[in-house]
């Protein structure tokens, strides 16, 4: 057993073949990939890893097994599904997400099912001498009479959540899929996953709004009807859960400078001609350096972004302003590769390189926010009774957030400062605007 001294959680205790588990190589690599990927260029403190957020989740995700009574063989299958929730994370974690799954046509989850069970490359090439004929994760599972199928379940977003959450909102109804609850630990309205990342990021980047109340969330969770369910004592602190959560996407994980140096190195990786099949197994360092030996716009913009020479705002369009006909527009290009057919005709129109504009949209202006305000707001509390209902029902604060728009922006179009005027009379041309 060993003890992992955390600024979040204090001790965390690793025992048996976790240990195992946490010094594999494919979790190691997790100390190269920050959490908030360019965030730390903004704020200045964020400079912690997804392995630091593996760990917590682990340790969050033994606590709720606990607080809602799991028996000791799922209470370590959902451990080692936190655990290892994010050992598939690309560089730069969610900057690079989309070019990921294009160059794998698999998500990071999906990955994770392959690399556990050794399906594919487990390692690069260069490190052969390290790990050639060792095992795969699934062999230390099995050892240990853990069935690796069930983690990697556990770790894939299941496709009934949000429409069983969605049931649960329309229609007030309480029954859910058998034994649906073990997995809410890893994925549900409130889970070890997103409990973590929030007061972690809320501390490392000074942003105040992360706090949250979990020993009160933990002392009054219960499973009714398969479903982890707050009891009424504990509405408060779910309460406070969603406000945080609201913010800090407000605020930090969808800030504007943050999302103009996402779509830099996005162009960057693009533009490199770099062979990235196995992208899943780089780190932050391998990327940084594969882009700048690239040369030409891969290697500009990377050392760009290294050297804090960011491009500024030429032309935002707010939420309000966004009409269909651009929402329209913004869908047929959400895609990376299909973004660059926009820049590259706004660059043409400006006079620049391609390389030379960003065009950046939020979650709001693709429709990803749905997932946000359906599959993340919706905790279910339990009354005296056994009766289960829908926070948005009873809350006006979680009303209010279920149908606030975190963004105020949906589009905004970047550059080099000294070409802002030229690029924003030709997005406008080339937009519609």
């Amino acid at each position: 057993m060993k003890t992992v001294h955390d600024p979040i959680h204090g001790g965390i205790r690793v025992d048996g073949f976790f240990l195992d588990i946490m010094d594999r190589h494919e979790m190691q690599r997790l100390r190269g990939v920050k959490q908030l990927g360019m965030g730390n260029f903004v704020f200045p403190g964020a400079n912690h890893t997804r392995f630091e957020h593996c760990l917590g989740t682990y340790y969050l995700a033994g606590r709720m097994a606990k607080a809602i009574g799991l028996s000791d063989e799922d209470s370590l299958t959902v451990r080692a599904a936190a655990m290892m929730h994010d050992i598939c994370h690309a560089p730069f974690s969610h900057t690079l997400e989309a070019v990921m799954e294009g160059a794998t046509g698999l998500d990071h989850m999906e990955l994770a099912r392959n690399l556990i069970c050794g399906r594919g490359k487990i390692f690069r090439d260069r490190d052969a001498d390290l790990f050639a004929g060792e095992g795969s994760i699934a062999d230390i599972l099995e050892r240990n009479y853990i069935d690796p199928v069930d983690v990697c379940d556990l770790i894939t977003y299941p496709e009934s959540t949000e429409r069983d959450l969605d049931r649960l909102t329309l229609e007030g109804m309480d029954h859910f899929p058998s034994r649906d609850y073990i997995h809410q630990i890893i994925h549900g309205p409130v889970d070890a996953d997103q409990m973590d990342y929030l007061m972690r990021d809320a501390h490392y980047t000074g942003v105040v709004m992360g706090n949250i109340d979990v020993d009160r969330l933990l002392s009054t969770m219960r499973v009714v009807n398969d479903r982890i369910c707050i009891e009424s004592g504990g509405a408060p602190a779910a309460e406070g859960l969603m406000v945080s959560r609201a913010l800090m996407y407000s605020s930090v994980y969808y800030h504007q400078t943050v999302k103009v140096i996402e779509r830099m190195v996005t162009k960057a990786v693009l533009s490199s001609g770099a062979d990235i099949s196995d992208i899943y197994l780089w780190d932050d360092s391998d990327m940084t350096q594969a882009l700048i030996s690239a040369g030409g716009p891969a290697s500009r913009l990377m050392r760009l972004v290294q050297n804090r020479r960011f491009f500024r705002k030429a032309l935002e369009v707010s939420a309000g302003d966004t009409d269909e006909e651009l929402s329209r527009i913004l869908m047929a290009h959400k895609d990376p590769g299909r973004r660059s057919e926009l820049e590259r005709s706004i660059a043409d129109r400006a006079g620049l390189d391609e390389s030379e504009v960003a065009l950046v949209m939020t979650s709001a202006a693709d429709l990803g926010s749905a997932k946000i305000k359906i599959g993340k707001t919706d905790v279910s509390i339990a009354d005296g009774d056994g009766r289960i209902r829908s926070l948005t029902r009873t809350s006006p604060i979680a009303r209010a957030l279920r149908s606030r728009d975190p963004f105020s922006w949906s589009m905004l179009v970047a550059c080099p400062e000294d070409r802002k005027e030229s690029v924003a009379r030709a997005a406008t041309k080339v937009l519609g605007l």
